[in-house]
């Protein structure tokens, strides 16, 4: 059975390929190694397939945390009805593309006021976090003489079961707490903002359709009811996201059109019977691009220590972090791995891959069996499309960054 995400890629020159170009070529182009390659036709497919699945009435988002690169960002305005951006350089590069501002959104805590400034100025839907954050956009709208658009982030009383992480239940830096809001929505009026609707975002990285369904029928049940305290009716309604992908041969895929038969049926019943104007959104990052991108790496060295046979490659947690483990695994799993020359996998050997920092954390592949390779080799990392370069701490022990190609 191949890897998960290996299957999606195609072959050239006996070669793994990605955008049909075979990764050994691909390296001459870029011109070093270690770099990460991101097939535009995998990621205009998965769109289509999201698209397909999802019922009318209902807008795709992708969520340019998961990657920000501006090439893929630029194919990625074309294909989806609107970015969410975590930073005021996020939105720059959302702003980049023909994206329309309107349609772009600026969530997550810690906004300064100079990015509120340049949200405010531009357009763009700031999603509040806090009661804080709302007088401080009153402030910059006061001050630029514009009426902010807004939308309140709301912390669920629930959380999204089986999440990879949790985003929403409990305590959180994120949003404001769902029994909070009605008295946040009365004071709005006195706000002079524009006020747009709710986000609800309860967790990330789910593979289990029946869990991903729950919460999205808990935040239904939620902001039809928040709505009932709004100064106007809502014209805007994120739902949130949490799709997630598989990382290893134990992940079963998600049904995707289980997810979108539960949301048939939301639009159909109370999103559209009591939130009628509301322009209602699914946001999603990982699921998109993740399995799109793979991380290629090289072969400086091998080696045996004591029975066991480690490759040294020139690449390693400082571009890829949650491979190595150090990016929220509770129990560490190798990612899908393989050699670029043998992409079939036959007649392997056990190896552990490791990168060339100076600590025992860079760890990419640990007794993982694959054909024999040899220095000058190329490894490649699968589902490294999202989280991969921006995750990960680069500036750690100064090696050069990676170059991101967009095939």
């Amino acid at each position: 059975m191949p890897a998960p995400g290996a299957a999606s890629f195609g072959r050239a020159d006996g070669q793994l390929a990605v955008g049909g170009v075979a990764v050994g070529r691909l390296a001459e182009q870029v011109g070093s190694t270690p770099f990460f390659a991101y097939d535009r036709d995998l990621v205009t497919a998965r769109v289509a397939r999201v698209r397909a699945a999802l019922p009318d009435g209902i807008d795709l988002s992708y969520a340019v945390k998961a990657n920000p690169m501006p090439a893929l960002l630029h194919h990625m305005s074309g294909l989806v009805d609107g970015f969410d951006v975590a930073s005021a350089g996020e939105m720059r590069h959302a702003l980049d593309t023909p994206m329309t501002a309107s349609h772009i959104s600026f969530a997550g805590p810690g906004k300064t006021d100079a990015e509120l400034s340049r949200a405010v100025a531009a357009d763009v839907l700031i999603e509040i976090e806090s009661r804080n954050e709302i007088r401080r956009v009153r402030s910059v709208g006061e001050r630029l003489g514009v009426t902010p658009r807004v939308a309140l982030r709301v912390n669920p009383e629930f959380a999204l079961r089986g999440a990879g992480m949790r985003m929403g239940g409990g305590p959180q830096q994120f949003g404001i707490d769902a029994e909070l809001v009605p008295s946040v929505l009365a004071e709005l009026d006195s706000f002079e903002l524009d006020f747009h609707g709710f986000h609800v975002f309860a967790g990330s990285q789910n593979l289990r359709a029946e869990q991903l369904c729950e919460a999205q029928r808990a935040t239904v049940d939620l902001v039809t009811r928040l709505a009932d305290a709004a100064p106007r009716p809502p014209r805007y309604c994120n739902l949130g996201g949490g799709f997630g992908i598989p990382y290893s041969d134990r992940d079963r895929p998600l049904d995707l059109g289980m997810i979108g038969d539960n949301l048939a049926g939301l639009v159909d019943g109370p999103l559209r019977g009591r939130l009628p104007e509301a322009r209602v959104v699914i946001e999603l990052g990982r699921y998109l691009v993740g399995e799109a991108g793979v991380y290629v790496t090289r072969v400086v060295d091998r080696k045996e220590s004591r029975g066991k046979d480690y490759l040294v490659v020139d690449g390693g947690l400082h571009h890829q972090l949650a491979a190595s483990g150090n990016l929220g695994q509770v129990i560490r799993r190798n990612y899908p791995i393989a050699v670029a020359h043998a992409p079939d996998g036959r007649d392997p050997e056990t190896v552990t891959v490791v990168g060339c920092l100076c600590t025992p954390l860079d760890l990419l592949g640990a007794d993982v069996a694959l054909p024999r390779a040899d220095v000058g080799d190329l490894i490649v990392l699968f589902q490294a499309g999202a989280y991969g370069l921006t995750a990960s701490p680069t500036a750690f022990l100064g090696h050069p960054p990676p170059v991101e190609v967009l095939v």
